[in-house]
């Protein structure tokens, strides 16, 4: 395994991070068969792994806790906040006095005494970043967390938080966790530059497109029966990446792999890119990604698929990806009908 540094923090990880949304209610309820996907996954070589409060409201994280209980000082632990964790409104977000709750909660949940990358999960309109960046900083100072990051942030906030941390003497974010595989190319734009510029690790999420990348969601075929077509339904359908897989699929045929293996390599193949998060299921799908991590691909392949979807495009929607409140909020781009003006 040939470990990266992630961005400026010294930190060594694998190019590879084990994602652990799928372990618990919402992927795999088997606590055991979890336990031994991610043991799979250290004795591989994987040092880094990426879990989240949020995901099946903490079971994610219980179950990360059992696995690495005995090998924590050899792992690269990750975690996040943001997500809703109760009806209280003020379980959620991003401000002092639920991130001081949250990473306890988490600490407990995990079963150690730090979080080596203690990230925030999406954007908080309503929380000044320089309250967010307080807390974390005094979270840092404390030794509970080591290093902070964000995740799918706008370029803009991306930026905006490194000038907050500098003006105010603060811990800056030291990654950002975008989504990031062929068929959503958007951060190539600036996100991944201003990633460089920062000297910010990126670790990017849905590498496979939520599963579109492995050929079994095609043009004309019934949508496979699966969490994600549960969660994201419009997307699964989507007919324009629909399209795009059936161009891809000819493609990786003919480079001698599978369509998996080839998004995978895709991704990894960015100098902007630290890790690619994983995020199987079933030990099935850990070995069948494992057993691409050795896959190249050439400048003729990386150049055909930019014929197919061109660089720093995306492909049809997706249903995970942040709005910011003028995309989401139709009242934020619309005057009210009184005010608008005859044309």
């Amino acid at each position: 395994m040939q470990y990266r540094t992630l961005g400026k923090t010294g930190i060594k990880v694998s190019p590879y991070c084990l994602g652990a949304m799928m372990f618990g209610k919402i992927g795999n309820p088997d606590h055991d068969d979890c336990v031994w996907i991610i043991h799979k996954a250290l004795d591989a070589g994987i040092n880094f792994i990426d879990t989240a409060d949020a995901y099946s409201k903490g079971e994610s994280e219980v179950v990360v806790g059992k696995a690495i209980k005995g090998r924590r000082d050899g792992i690269v632990l990750a975690t996040k906040a943001h997500h809703p964790m109760g009806d209280d409104p003020n379980m959620r977000g991003n401000s002092r006095r639920w991130l001081t709750r949250a990473v306890e909660d988490s600490l407990r949940r995990l079963g150690t005494d730090h979080i080596d990358l203690y990230q925030i999960h999406r954007p908080s309109p309503e929380t000044d970043i320089e309250e967010t960046l307080s807390a974390l900083t005094d979270l840092m100072r404390a030794g509970k967390v080591r290093a902070i990051g964000s995740s799918t942030f706008p370029v803009s906030e991306i930026v905006e938080a490194q000038w907050v941390a500098e003006r105010r003497g603060l811990a800056r974010f030291r990654t950002e966790q975008p989504p990031y595989s062929i068929l959503d190319r958007g951060i190539e734009r600036e996100v991944l530059p201003a990633c460089e510029r920062y000297g910010m690790g990126a670790m990017v999420w849905s590498p496979l497109a939520k599963g579109m990348l492995t050929g079994r969601y095609r043009k004309g075929h019934e949508t496979p029966d699966g969490v994600r077509a549960r969660y994201f339904p419009r997307q699964m359908a989507d007919e324009r990446k629909l399209d795009a897989v059936e161009r891809l699929l000819p493609l990786a045929e003919e480079v001698g792999l599978s369509l998996t293996h080839m998004a995978m390599a895709f991704v990894m193949a960015h100098p902007g890119v630290t890790s690619a998060i994983l995020g199987p299921r079933t030990m099935e799908h850990l070995d069948d990604l494992l057993a691409g991590a050795n896959a190249r691909l050439g400048d003729d392949v990386l150049d055909r698929i930019d014929q197919i979807v061109p660089p720093g495009t995306d492909v049809g929607m997706d249903e995970a990806k942040y709005n910011p409140p003028a995309i989401a909020r139709a009242e934020l781009r619309r005057r009210p009908i009184a005010d608008r003006a005859a044309t």
